[in-house]
């Protein structure tokens, strides 16, 4: 048998770790999976170097796209390069900060008009849930989002206004009725009222008007309300360590709740974020090292479920660069192209294995969206995979990023780990100016593929 495409490797990351293997690709789909030497045929063979590892592609559920609307601050093209640049093969569009929001069945269908023939990775979207739109949720859920987004507190943007806890509790009990999951931004917005105002450049002083009392509080209501409904409820952002202990208490109770973290939280510590450094603001804060710890133990015991990027971009112009105002400058981390070099670097010094950091950032978020055929390198799953060099290291260069708004967090990092190539479904992702898409728009459950006003050419074979 010929396959469209062979992998072969000493290290191939299957479900059982790594091992010798050779991989074969057939329409888009790992169909076989042999040991390494069994010469299988395939009209493209890749042989791995020594030094890489075959891992499945990223799925990253917290990508704020902003296409339409605020396509200055990102669009699905610069968006999905990034992704693809960082093993990310599968994105899963937040519903804010684009113009309009997606909070009813029309706004979704722009959208994905939007993103039909700019996706260099398959996108999937979220649906939001939002005063007064109680109605359309149902409509938003059969025409195929992945789950509801809500904020306890001001999203930052007036198109997409917040729930309070009441009424997050009976979209909660609608969504129960046909089992979809609400992601809720937690944090309190009477804690934030009360805490003391973010002024001038001292991080400190943004860190104190977000104190983990407000992230506590609301993640206390999130378990409740899923509680009392039976929802399925997921903690978007985590970052307070003080929330773990309750999180762990609710599922051994039988609530349905899941959480995440991101990179950010992970890999930088209040203590070491200067003053005026607004590329560092998010919200919820960067918070100390000590509270950094006790998020990798909760990774580590499975508390917290998955690590996605919450890639929240703007404009250099609105992260106040050089004004370094705290309280002014749009929050929100860059690292949609980072993510996996960022998390390996500080898994490995912790001792903390690959194919643990492909659990966190493949296989769990593709869980808790229902993407039943992705974030495995295993047979039957879609062939998104990823050349990674885990010992190869590199400095971040802003100038590198594919992001529209070349703005980090870590500039002049250095990291170890670095992709070299992103297969999505079999093909190369080609990321150069001028390069055609060949990203899918995705729905929940069937992960039906939605046709593009286009068919794009496949690329000639090859050999490497």
């Amino acid at each position: 048998m010929s396959y469209d495409l062979v992998v072969r490797g000493k290290r191939i990351m299957t479900t059982a770790g790594e091992r010798p293997r050779e991989v074969g690709v057939t329409a888009g789909k790992i169909v076989a999976i042999e040991p390494l030497g069994n010469g299988l045929d395939g009209e493209r063979v890749l042989e791995l170097a020594e030094d890489e590892v075959l891992l499945p592609g990223l799925v990253d559920t917290h990508v704020h796209v902003n296409e339409p609307g605020r396509t200055e601050w990102e669009g699905f093209a610069s968006a999905t390069r990034a992704a693809a640049a960082g093993g990310v093969t599968t994105i899963v569009d937040m519903p804010l900060n684009s113009i309009p929001p997606t909070v009813d069945v029309g706004a979704l269908e722009v959208k994905r008009k939007v993103a039909a023939d700019q996706a260099f990775v398959d996108v999937g979207f979220w649906g939001g849930a939002v005063p007064g739109n109680i109605g359309d949720l149902r409509g938003l859920h059969d025409e195929g989002v992945f789950g509801f987004k809500c904020f306890l507190l001001h999203s930052g943007v007036d198109e997409f206004p917040p729930l309070d806890a009441d009424e997050m509790e009976r979209d909660m009990a609608e969504l129960a009725t046909f089992d979809a999951v609400m992601i809720v931004h937690a944090e309190d917005s009477r804690a934030i009222e009360k805490a003391p105002t973010p002024q001038g450049g001292r991080y400190a002083s943004f860190l104190a008007s977000r104190p983990r009392g407000a992230e506590n509080l609301a993640i206390a209501e999130v378990i409740e309300r899923a509680r009392w409904t039976g929802a399925r409820a997921h903690v978007l952002h985590v970052s307070s360590s003080d929330a773990l202990p309750m999180l762990a208490t609710a599922r051994r109770d039988g609530v349905r709740i899941t959480a995440e973290t991101c990179p950010h939280y992970l890999t930088l510590f209040a203590e070491e974020i200067a003053d005026g450094a607004t590329t560092h603001k998010c919200c919820p804060p960067i918070r100390e090292a000590s509270n950094r710890e006790l998020l990798w133990e909760g990774l580590l015991d499975g508390t917290i479920d998955c690590i996605v990027s919450d890639h929240s971009p703007s404009t250099a112009e609105l992260k106040l660069l050089e004004a370094g105002d705290f309280g002014q400058a749009w929050g929100g981390v860059s690292s949609l192209q980072l993510g996996l070099s960022l998390v390996w670097s500080e898994a490995r010094r912790r001792g903390v294995g690959l194919a643990q950091v492909v659990q966190w950032m493949a296989a769990r978020p593709a869980e808790l969206v229902g993407l039943t055929s992705k974030g495995r390198l295993a047979l039957g799953y879609d062939a998104d995979l990823v050349v990674f060099a885990p010992n190869e290291a590199y400095v971040v260069d802003p100038a590198a990023l594919h992001h529209k708004n070349p703005v980090t967090a870590y500039a002049g990092r250095s990291l170890s780990g670095r992709v070299r190539r992103t297969i999505l479904a079999g093909h190369d992702i080609d990321v150069a100016a001028g390069a055609a898409p060949r990203g899918r728009l995705l729905r929940r459950g069937s992960v039906e593929r939605i046709a593009r006003s286009a068919e794009v050419p496949a690329p000639a074979p090859e050999h490497g």
